[in-house]
């Protein structure tokens, strides 16, 4: 390394580290932490385990692809005579004692930094819709690959939704190789923060890494510093490998690329109707790939993401929005956060179409109580509707307020001699009466409190003088706004037009404010 670099790259070390100083000193930062709510009892835990080992020893994994089932028997697994891959329970736990913690996910800019240990807890997006809601016509459309660079320069706007997680699918994508590279690419230039995707193989994700290997060499950015991780469902439940996706965590962790190890089941229908078993088989499925990425790579980074999500036995068709889901996600969290383990949740999947009042409530149950859980990571915790199957670009906007406030509600209480404010107390009732005009009022107003900026707080008289302005409205205008001057500019033109000579990007210059 030259001298030049030597100097370029401590001081954007020396910027992380102010940032997070400056993030420190905030009421409202990523990564406060959780763990408050646990809906499982201590001794429910070590049941839930043994349980684990059981199904991964006994009843495993079928459809493994060749590489993985030479992986795990090297390690003593078996392939038993209905072709079911098994791990032994000795494999399972030094996998558990030697998996990857408390690792940072970058974003291509400092101050985007996410620790992922203990139960630190991080807001973004996510999803994988096929619509968006139009916020000129108000009616779902196939969504585009402008609109999937669009909310990602949203997000990189709003601060309490800390990374970009792909939400939408580019529908003018002619086949999936494009699709993949220029989501990649979408995401990572409308925002600087953290970014998730997909590839639908190995060689996808070869590629993928390419491009981020030129990003990163542009910047001077270290070596393991991870700007983008892949977002990938290695198992179809029940107990199915997904040889595709499997390519995937293996280039992952050759790479050092982190990786989430998924599992999207349905209670009652792809697992058991009882929560308690739909978690256990989730986690198990969970771990089956942890553990091929780990004997891959130690050094592998995998983000564990067991995610049962609730079935509508009436209709068959999921329901992200209930008490029920709500609780399941949050018992999920609670077991990996017993393993230790980085982790990643669904929640905020609401069933409502639009930005309405069903919608509001059941985003703010289920992402409540995934952060107080301590989830690690919070997909589809803002702009995500319809069950996952739509996008709003205004929900974003309402979602960080939201967002916000949840993050504020980690915030434990102090409780000191000073905080107490026993003199100051004495003070104002033979004085004055009021704490309005104290001084320790002034200047906590904005550390300890959080205010949001689209949600209204005004006096009735003022709302109705204003004209009786709707949340949807205030939040469409601002989202219009926001887009209309917002292009990041972190990938300049230069390192652009070098990502373009190498890859087929279909984002137009013009789509991204390149006049």
């Amino acid at each position: 390394m030259t001298q030049d670099k030597k100097v370029r790259v401590r001081k954007r070390r020396q910027r992380i580290v102010r940032e997070q100083d400056r993030q420190a000193a905030n009421s409202i930062r990523p990564g406060i932490s959780g763990g408050k709510f646990r809906p499982l009892q201590d001794p429910d835990l070590p049941k839930i385990h043994q349980a684990v080992l059981h199904i991964l020893s006994r009843t495993g994994l079928s459809d493994a692809p060749e590489t993985v089932v030479d992986t795990i028997t090297r390690s003593g697994g078996k392939l038993d005579d209905d072709g079911r891959l098994t791990f032994p329970a000795a494999l399972v736990e030094d996998a558990i004692s030697g998996f990857r913690r408390g690792f940072t996910l970058h974003g291509q800019e400092p101050g985007h930094e996410m620790v992922l240990s203990g139960t630190r807890v991080h807001m973004g997006s996510g999803g994988a819709s096929p619509s968006i809601l139009d916020m000129e016509t108000g009616r779902y459309r196939r969504s585009t690959l402008k609109d999937l660079y669009d909310a990602a320069r949203l997000v990189d706007s709003l601060e309490n939704i800390h990374f970009y997680s792909r939400p939408m699918v580019a529908g003018d994508m002619p086949d999936e190789y494009t699709l993949d590279i220029n989501t990649a690419y979408a995401c990572l230039s409308g925002t600087a923060k953290h970014v998730c995707v997909s590839a639908g193989n190995g060689e996808h994700a070869r590629r993928i890494i390419k491009m981020c290997r030129i990003i990163a060499a542009a910047a001077d950015m270290p070596a393991d510093h991870s700007f983008l991780s892949f977002n990938i469902n290695h198992v179809t439940p029940p107990l199915r490998f997904v040889p595709d996706a499997i390519e995937v965590m293996e280039q992952a962790a050759l790479h050092g690329i982190p990786v989430h190890a998924n599992v999207f089941g349905q209670i009652g229908a792809s697992s058991p109707v009882r929560l308690a078993a739909s978690v256990a088989q989730s986690m198990a499925e969970s771990l089956a790939g942890g553990i091929y990425a780990w004997l891959t790579s130690p050094r592998a980074k995998v983000i564990f993401g067991p995610k049962p999500m609730i079935t509508d036995l009436r209709t068959g068709g999921m329901s992200g929005g209930g008490g029920e889901q709500a609780v399941a996600m949050a018992a999920a969290i609670q077991l990996t956060r017993y393993y230790d383990l980085p982790n990643v949740s669904i929640a905020g999947a609401t069933d409502s179409k639009t930005t309405d009042a069903q919608s509001g409530y059941e985003k703010c149950l289920t992402v409540s109580l995934a952060a107080q859980a301590g989830s690690n990571l919070i997909t589809q915790a803002a702009g995500t509707q319809a069950s996952l199957m739509g996008t709003g670009l205004e929900s974003y906007v309402i979602d960080n307020d939201m967002l916000g406030s949840i993050m504020s509600s980690l915030k434990p209480v102090k409780v000191t001699d000073d905080s107490l404010s026993l003199e100051n107390i004495d003070q104002v009732v033979r004085g004055s009466g009021h704490f309005l005009g104290e001084q320790d009022t002034f200047a906590r107003m904005k550390s300890d409190y959080f205010y949001p900026q689209v949600a209204d707080r005004t006096p009735l008289p003022e709302w109705e003088s204003s004209g009786r302005p709707d949340l949807n409205h205030v939040a469409g205008a601002r989202a219009r706004e926001m887009l209309s001057r917002h292009y990041p500019r972190h990938i300049n033109g230069k390192l652009d037009a070098e990502i373009r000579r190498r890859f087929d990007i279909r984002l137009t210059r013009n789509d991204m404010g390149h006049i």
